[in-house]
């Protein structure tokens, strides 16, 4: 008894002197990550430190000295102004549409190219093609090659058939740049919803099979089920290179004809209006909304990991 008693307060005494070398080796293990972590705080925090505070100035580049503290008129004017929020709803519907075709057009690409056929890595590699493509030459590409009236490829097959020859961007600008976008970014969604599938549980199909489910109702009942994780992927990281871009717009229709969507207005106040403080407030919106989605994406990405470890 007197043996085990003075072991275990031997016990107890050695492990407060044994805390101090896990902490110090835990430091040592994160020492060589504090020169990226100082600077990407340097890179990308400090620069949104002082986008927010200058969005709280009245402030025009053209008259530097003139400026003074105006508290949140500037988001106010950017949620009030109809030209600004006219913005605002461009953009959830450039959001929105890109992100549910492309949704819809990569899965209905990722089930073809599941299957078994001769040549499939071929198609694969080309069917992630265009999401390869540097987007303003994406963007160059719709509209000098497929949308120019005189010499477009579409015009060029509608006069083949005698159809009609429309100016496509004049007469649906926000449709271009929205094609534009979903031929681009459907390959990304095709990649994910492709992993999707091919960490199904074959078993469990083929024994639905057996029992006489028909394809519909393997995919009702248990493809679209376990591809609701890698859908709202998918969706949520769309949501957020979408709801940033400023490509498309840029190059297409230049921001004009309905078509100027957050990121171009901010473009539009600071280098064209000089309006640092109401382009800075535009931009923290924009940051803003981009966290909150990035948010829900992480917790969706995590949740993913959890199923994948916990099938391991």
């Amino acid at each position: 008894m007197t043996v085990t008693t003075s072991a275990r307060v031997a016990a107890a005494t050695a492990r407060p002197a044994a805390r101090p070398s896990n902490r110090m080796r835990a430091w040592a293990t994160r020492a060589p990550l504090l020169p990226a972590l100082v600077f990407m705080i340097v890179v990308t925090q400090l620069p949104f430190v002082a986008t927010l505070v200058i969005s709280f100035f009245d402030w025009n580049a053209l008259y530097p000295k003139d400026r003074h503290f105006t508290g949140v008129d500037n988001y106010r004017q950017v949620l009030t102004d109809p030209d600004l929020r006219h913005s605002v709803w461009t953009t959830i519907l450039l959001t929105v549409t890109v992100v549910v075709v492309s949704l819809v057009l990569g899965l209905a690409v990722a089930l073809l190219l599941n299957r078994s056929f001769r040549g499939r890595g071929v198609v694969r590699t080309l069917m992630i093609a265009p999401f390869l493509v540097v987007p303003v030459a994406a963007a160059l590409l719709w509209k000098h090659v497929l949308y120019n009236p005189e010499y477009g490829l579409l015009n060029g097959l509608l006069h083949y058939v005698g159809g009609p020859q429309p100016d496509w961007i004049s007469s649906t600008p926000l449709l271009a740049v929205e094609a534009s976008l979903v031929w681009q970014w459907t390959p990304f969604m095709m990649l994910i919803l492709l992993a999707g599938l091919q960490s199904r549980d074959h078993e469990q199909i083929e024994a639905a099979r057996v029992d006489g489910a028909s394809d519909w109702q393997v995919f009702r009942h248990l493809t679209l089920p376990h591809l609701r994780r890698y859908l709202e992927l998918g969706a949520l990281l769309g949501s957020i290179y979408i709801v940033q871009n400023f490509d498309a717009v840029f190059t297409i229709t230049s921001g004009g004809l309905g078509t100027a969507n957050l990121p171009y207005t901010v473009y539009q106040s600071f280098y064209q209006a000089h309006e640092n403080g109401l382009a800075s407030a535009a931009g923290v919106l924009v940051v803003i909304g981009s966290i909150v989605i990035a948010t829900f994406a992480l917790r969706v990405v995590s949740s993913l990991f959890r199923e994948e470890v916990s099938r391991a």
